[in-house]
């Protein structure tokens, strides 16, 4: 049973954490495959396509907001490749994934070429899932996006909103246009780092995603993995309008995942973990307080009558209290239970 519920929560997860992808994809002038990144976050791509009997698996392509780039140099050879998107670590709100089932391979450090093994850990390597792309031609494009059908122009621009606020500059709406207020707070970033006032935005862009994530280091909840099996990972907390729980973090070996990226309120937080071995899963010894989780990836509000609303009830395990609004947990192999035991 252990292993049908790791079967299911792989498969569901791989779903779960793809924010909206629309992939309208044609024919164009630029040779090979392009990506456009049509979104509000900088992302970083990765892309798998046919080599001999195998798959190679190629990336980071980085894309700021409204902007394309070639992934693949043409003429592409048509056929099933594979797409995957993250987002930069400057982002707010937890970790953005464009993606599918199909998983690969890859280097989450830095760049790589490589071809996909079939034990990625055994490599120093992270699975992610990918999404089969049909191509047809020789030429290809792929637009990453959002909700709103943006523009590449209100992509960049709402790119730079987004950053602003999350750089600490001035927060406001992320509607894709440029007004006083917004110019104004780019005019104060520039001065305060003491850059030209002709800067252009893809350096402007380069100098806010540094000043964001030198900004959410500084803050948050972390989860790392100290064992040497992967860890799926879900936290509890009370939140403005009551208790609530989020899940699921997927931390491989010697990994850490930044689930929470803003101040941290309060002094209750609470941790749950199942830790994968070949005999199944193992949770946390030492848990008490119960909180509701799903299947897949989760956001529930509340903590009583789980099973009425189709979760399930788990212990999860009381963290120490956050200092200075920040708050680093890590799993050790002596803080789940023995091999081979099934408390679920």
């Amino acid at each position: 049973m252990a292993l049908e519920r790791l079967f299911l929560k792989v498969a569901a997860l791989a779903i779960a954490t793809v924010t909206v992808l629309a992939l309208p994809a044609r024919a164009q002038d630029e040779d090979g495959w392009q990506l456009c990144n049509r979104t509000s976050y900088i992302i970083e791509a990765a892309v798998g396509h046919p080599e001999g009997a195998g798959t190679s698996v190629e990336g980071w392509t980085k894309l700021p907001p409204g902007t394309c780039a070639a992934a693949l140099p043409g003429p592409l050879t048509p056929g099933i490749h594979y797409l995957y998107g993250r987002a930069s670590t400057a982002h707010q709100g937890g970790g953005r994934e464009w993606g599918g089932r199909q998983e690969l391979c890859v280097d989450p450090t830095g760049g790589f070429s490589l071809e996909s093994p079939p034990d990625c850990a055994a490599m120093g390597l992270e699975p992610q899932g990918f999404r089969p792309i049909n191509i047809t031609a020789t030429k290809w494009t792929n637009n990453f996006t959002e909700i709103e059908n943006w523009t590449l122009e209100n992509a960049r621009n709402s790119g730079l909103q987004r950053l602003l606020d999350e750089a600490g500059i001035v927060s406001g709406n992320i509607d894709g246009h440029i007004g006083l207020r917004t110019r104004a707070a780019i005019n104060d970033f520039l001065k305060l780092k003491g850059l030209a006032a002709n800067t252009s935005d893809a350096d402007l862009i380069d100098y806010l995603e540094q000043a964001a994530e030198e900004r959410s280091r500084a803050v948050g909840f972390t989860l790392c993995n100290r064992t040497k099996n992967r860890v799926w990972s879900a936290i509890a907390r009370r939140a403005t309008e009551g208790w609530e729980s989020r899940g699921w973090w997927r931390i491989e070996a010697g990994g850490c995942a930044r689930v929470v990226d803003r101040p941290l309120r309060g002094s209750e937080h609470f941790v749950y973990a199942e830790m994968e071995e070949p005999t199944g899963l193992r949770t946390l010894s030492r848990a008490s307080e119960a909180f509701c989780v799903g299947r897949s990836k989760f956001a529930i509000s509340g903590r009583d009558n789980c099973e009425d609303s189709s979760y399930r009830t788990a212990l999860f395990a009381r963290t120490p209290a956050p200092t200075e609004r920040k708050l680093v947990f890590e799993f050790f192999e002596r803080d789940f239970t023995a091999a081979g035991s099934d408390d679920e």
